[in-house]
């Protein structure tokens, strides 16, 4: 099915003060890392890949980079 989704991935980690997220049909995912460049979120895509199994719409699950902990 083509313009469906269910989670979104952002870097905006501002954004769950700024929306009411859980009250949306989506899920997110939020990545924190020093940065955004393509290799220091590379390293998170594991537990993205793992919370994509059980997320919940509505539900935020933020995934930190071990240097940004």
């Amino acid at each position: 099915m083509s313009g469906v989704y269910d989670v979104f991935v952002t870097v905006d980690s501002n954004m769950q003060d700024q929306q009411v997220l859980e009250a949306m049909q989506l899920s997110f995912i939020v990545l924190s890392a020093v940065n955004n460049k393509l290799e220091t979120l590379l390293p998170l895509m594991p537990a993205v890949q793992s919370a994509l199994g059980s997320i919940q719409p509505g539900q935020v699950v933020r995934i930190t980079a071990k240097s940004d902990e």
